[in-house]
């Protein structure tokens, strides 16, 4: 008489484990799905979104989904829900732009906003006195984790991903040597977006050795405290990222809708 017992015990709990894995994952597509159909511009900023009934109809899923999905993008800023009206697009400038998620969704047509400049102004504002500070600051041990990165960069040769994951380490590391806390913060803040940049530059370009011997030259600069050398290591690099993102944006050009 138990084992019966057991298997209608084990039925519904069956059940609810296999809702419970498939709704995230199908929540997670129309996220995406919807995201990105906002990034194209198929629902253009200050816009209205359509009805929630008609996004249940688009996307093939239930008023629930589409709830939390249009949670979702508002705690990004994508979207905001107004009483009685429905859900607007909010304007490129609200968005989260530094959140990983956003800059996915946003995709190729990252080369259509002026967002891969803006952290590279936002890099030549920080970088160089961070490098400089870091001279002074820097431990033994954050030195070698910097050298560490450095040496994934010489070792990855033509992996692009490799490369520029080590490249985002070695910034990262760096920021954190300055002991600066507001450069510290600013570094995980920001960290996403460096690395869609990097990988912007990266990837623009045949040969990085290059950008490898600059990133040496910087580490020298630590080891012997020179703070000059390790500012003027920072803007060659930052000169050179500029030069690499220009060809970036030469291979990208701009969508004729933006």
């Amino acid at each position: 008489m138990r084992r019966p017992r057991e298997r209608i015990a084990l039925l519904p709990a069956t059940a609810g484990n296999d809702v419970s894995v498939k709704r995230p994952r199908v929540q997670k597509n129309v996220t995406r799905s919807l995201a990105s159909d906002i990034c194209a511009d198929i629902f253009p900023p200050n816009g209205m979104l359509p009805t929630e009934n008609e996004l249940c109809i688009r996307y093939g899923v239930s008023r629930t989904v589409i709830r939390e999905t249009l949670k979702i993008l508002e705690s990004k800023g994508m979207v905001r829900g107004r009483s009685r009206i429905g859900t607007q697009i909010c304007p490129r400038e609200a968005w989260n732009l530094l959140d990983r998620q956003v800059l996915e969704w946003i995709g190729p047509r990252i080369f259509d906003l002026d967002l891969l400049q803006s952290i590279l102004d936002a890099r030549r504002a920080t970088e160089p006195f961070a490098a400089e500070l870091a001279a002074e600051r820097a431990t033994v041990q954050e030195i070698a984790e910097i050298e560490s990165a450095w040496q994934r960069m010489q070792d990855a040769e033509g992996d692009v991903e490799a490369f520029t994951a080590a490249d985002v380490a070695f910034h990262t590391n760096l920021m954190k040597a300055s002991h600066n806390q507001v450069f510290m913060q600013l570094s995980s803040i920001i960290q996403a977006a460096l690395e869609f940049a990097l990988h912007a530059s990266n990837e623009a370009v045949d040969a990085r050795g290059e950008a490898v011997d600059i990133h040496r030259a910087l580490i020298e600069a630590l080891r012997v405290r020179d703070k000059a050398a390790a500012r003027d290591c920072s803007m060659r690099m930052l000169d050179l990222a500029a030069r690499d993102l220009a060809t970036a944006l030469r291979k990208h050009p701009r969508t004729p809708s933006s």
